[in-house]
């Protein structure tokens, strides 16, 4: 096919598409009715002097040109001059594809600042430091009576095999410091969770009550096979030491 009808097949089609953009749906008059063609289009065109500021009438196919120096070129949108107006050349776009062909190659790696921890660590560290020891701490000397304890058990308060709460139930005799009524409970929860492979148990409650001239102990745990975060935690071969240490039964 000859380089001039290419040309104007080119240019034909840019004029219809300029032209249609005068008449776009988006340009919808109040009545819902479409405007009047516009009479003129502005694009910007390769001039006679380089790019310029351009007003193609959509009637006649005129091109008007505002050149840099301030002179208006008028050409036919059909001439060869209005083709190469549109026109996009070879070297156009080898020059374009030089300047997305960029090579970083020499560029030094972007130094980074070490990453501090986030909100979410800090809190979890705040918090795990504030983990007490399974059995509260007792003074050096005080004077465990055996006879004080008097029976304990635990029972699982959900079903399935995915039970992990737990209660331990604890009587001992009246008058008993509160911290060795916990301990009592704690022990014997060791003792369970050592015969039922529960490495660990995270505290959740413990009521206190006396009945019958006895102290009665409820105590929720809630176990798992990996330490979970607590203001409490028991560690179930540990506790077990400690409470041997101290002469608390692990019934």
């Amino acid at each position: 096919m000859p380089a001039r009808f290419r040309h104007w097949s080119a240019a034909a089609l840019t004029g219809a598409v300029l032209t249609l953009a005068g008449c776009s749906m988006s340009d919808v008059a109040p009545d819902d009715r479409p405007r009047a063609k516009p009479a003129q289009v502005t694009a910007t065109v390769a001039g006679t002097k380089g790019l310029g500021r351009a007003r193609i009438s959509t009637q006649s196919g005129e091109i008007l040109i505002l050149e840099d120096d301030g002179s208006v070129t008028t050409m036919d949108l059909d001439s060869p001059g209005g083709r190469d107006a549109f026109q996009v050349t070879e070297a156009d776009l080898a020059a374009l594809n030089a300047n997305l062909d960029l090579s970083f190659a020499g560029l030094a790696p972007v130094a980074r600042a070490p990453r501090g921890p986030t909100a979410q660590e800090k809190a979890i560290e705040a918090f795990a430091a504030r983990t007490a020891p399974a059995l509260p701490v007792i003074a050096p000397d005080a004077e465990i009576d055996p006879e004080v304890f008097l029976a304990v058990k635990v029972v699982t308060l959900n079903q399935g095999p995915g039970a992990d709460l737990v209660e331990v139930t604890a009587n001992l005799r009246q008058g008993v410091d509160a911290d060795i009524a916990f301990s009592y409970a704690t022990c014997a929860l060791a003792g369970w969770a050592r015969d039922n492979g529960n490495p660990y148990g995270r505290h959740i409650r413990t009521l206190q009550a006396k009945r019958n001239g006895k102290l009665l102990i409820g105590s929720a745990f809630l176990m798992s096979d990996s330490r979970p975060l607590g203001l409490r935690v028991m560690e179930t071969e540990e506790t077990l030491r400690e409470c041997s240490a101290r002469g608390i039964p692990a019934a």
